[in-house]
């Protein structure tokens, strides 16, 4: 009896296999949910990110990161006051550039308080300067400019606009 319980659990049953991962440059190093971090600068939080999803693809020929559900930053003063913010639907950070894309209804706060609406953005790190060839409409405090382009520095204080479409005054 023994011999044939041994007979019947050896047997040469299927073994489900899965996969070699073959191409590493399509699977991201990292994947993280509902992120939120702080970044200091000498002991002083200057800025923190938020996003639900943040996936690093570190193998691919050009790494970049990803935030497929879209990004929200915000940078503090010295007394911790949130001075601007960005947000977008979408967002691409390619390493080596260092250059973010951010698609998807763009939203931008600067210190000033105007507010930057655009659907595609891109920020060159190295250059200091945020830039797009895209519709963008800028809230001011007594108007509304909208144009196609703009290019700035990248706190958004000194910009220049490539096309303007309109300029509406604001009534208080």
């Amino acid at each position: 009896m023994v011999v044939v319980l041994f007979i019947i659990s050896c047997s040469n049953a299927e073994q489900e296999k899965i996969g070699a991962i073959t191409d590493r440059a399509d699977m991201p190093k990292l994947h993280a949910t509902e992120i939120s971090t702080v970044i200091s600068d000498s002991g002083v939080t200057r800025y923190r990110i938020s996003a639900p999803v943040w996936d690093v693809y570190d193998k691919a020929s050009q790494p970049y990161w990803e935030f497929p559900m879209g990004i929200h930053v915000e940078k503090f003063d010295e007394h911790l006051k949130v001075e601007s913010d960005i947000h977008s639907n979408y967002a691409r950070y390619e390493e080596n550039r260092q250059v973010w894309e951010l698609k998807g209804k763009v939203r931008m706060t600067n210190i000033k308080g105007e507010l930057f609406e655009t659907e595609q953005l891109f920020w060159d790190e190295r250059q200091e300067r945020i830039y797009t060839d895209s519709l963008v409409k800028i809230t001011q405090t007594t108007q509304i400019i909208i144009a196609l382009g703009f290019e700035s520095n990248q706190q958004l204080t000194k910009y220049r606009f490539k096309n303007t479409q309109g300029i509406f005054p604001v009534e208080e």
